[in-house]
């Protein structure tokens, strides 16, 4: 049987991976689109054993990129969330790790020149319009990947990105608290619904009964704690003027609880069918901003950050993401200006993905 040959370069971006295409390399139309990426990370198996993924939400996402026409920007970032064993695969959300990852990867691809030592790109995310700036490092106009930066969940160290995040809050549902209110309770738990960078359905571990310290093997295996908040969840994102979210990874869900190791606060994040092993860059931002926002669950769980901006500092499964938060509480309530975390990436492959020429004859 033919099959079609796909150029694609392999990422590490942050704490997940996948393949970044340029978009005018796949099909046009998404459902052609969703097919083509299914066959491409294999899923419809737990092991995605057809295709390149990883067997975990965090390496079954794929980054699409081109050059961008919107004033002001470089690259225009598409995110697809494919799903392990489902055969779904969901446009809606974003990714912050894989963003980490769009810099280096429009370097790669020729999408945009090098600026010397230090590349600024200037990002637009198609899924929710959000602005990313990313700082990536390129002496002598190549992409540097080797350094000391170091992130919780990644083994080694590498080469900073910086990412300073603008124009999230409410880049899903056009609102910071979707619902009108700082606080809903929904199937009897107590939420805070808010939406900056992702929008996030977020409790506190207690009112499960849970410490919120758990490991995410431990929460994964606990399937009763997931059948009581999926119906949260999705009556959340209802809420949010979301609509049916039952066949969508957003809403997210995120327990909260005191922070033990010396952060700010202890979080754990649903993608939402599974625990992250880490912390995602969107959500991470959420978290943030639900911490400094009076008012919400957050509200008296959090050791309060100190300064201006706020450094928040997020406990996670496999250790601490911080984000730098630059922010004010006026009498309109908490408004955000920009979000800023510092993450890595790893150029792994590059090459062609085969997909068979039935699902998609190529261009």
């Amino acid at each position: 049987m033919p099959q079609t040959a796909i150029p694609f370069h392999f990422f590490r971006g942050g704490t997940s991976r996948g393949p970044y295409f340029r978009r005018e390399d796949l099909p046009e139309d998404r459902e052609t689109l969703a097919r083509v990426l299914v066959a491409a990370l294999g899923s419809g198996h737990k092991l995605n054993i057809d295709g390149i993924g990883g067997g975990a939400a965090v390496t079954t996402k794929v980054a699409m990129l081109s050059r961008s026409e919107t004033e002001g920007c470089d690259i225009d970032y598409f995110f697809a969330q494919v799903s392990v064993e489902d055969g779904l695969v969901d446009f809606k959300p974003t990714c912050g790790n894989i963003l980490s990852g769009v810099g280096p990867a429009a370097l790669e691809m020729g999408l945009i020149a090098p600026q010397g030592d230090v590349t600024r790109v200037r990002i637009r995310s198609v899924n929710t319009e959000a602005r990313v700036e990313a700082v990536v490092q390129t002496p002598g106009g190549q992409v540097e990947y080797a350094g000391s930066a170091a992130i919780d969940g990644v083994p080694c160290t590498a080469a900073p990105v910086y990412l300073n995040f603008m124009d999230v809050v409410g880049a899903s549902t056009g609102a910071l608290l979707p619902t009108g209110s700082l606080r809903n309770v929904v199937g009897g738990i107590e939420v805070t619904c808010m939406d900056v960078a992702m929008p996030i359905v977020i409790a506190r571990a207690a009112d499960f009964g849970l410490t919120g310290y758990e490991t995410a093997d431990e929460l994964d295996a606990n399937r009763d704690f997931y059948a009581r908040m999926e119906p949260i969840r999705q009556e959340a994102g209802r809420l949010m003027g979301m609509g049916d979210v039952s066949q969508s990874v957003t809403p997210k869900f995120a327990l909260l609880a005191p922070p033990r190791d010396g952060g700010t606060i202890a979080a754990r994040y649903f993608m939402p069918r599974n625990c992250h092993p880490t912390m995602a860059v969107t959500g991470a931002q959420c978290l943030a901003s639900c911490v400094l926002t009076p008012g919400t669950v957050a509200e008296g769980l959090p050791t309060p950050p100190q300064g201006q901006p706020a450094i928040v500092l997020i406990e996670h499964p496999g250790g601490v993401i911080d984000v730098t938060v630059d922010y004010e509480n006026g009498p309109d309530g908490f408004a955000l200006k920009s979000a800023g975390l510092l993450r890595t990436a790893r150029l792994l492959a590059r090459g062609e993905i085969m997909v068979p020429a039935e699902i998609w004859g190529g261009k």
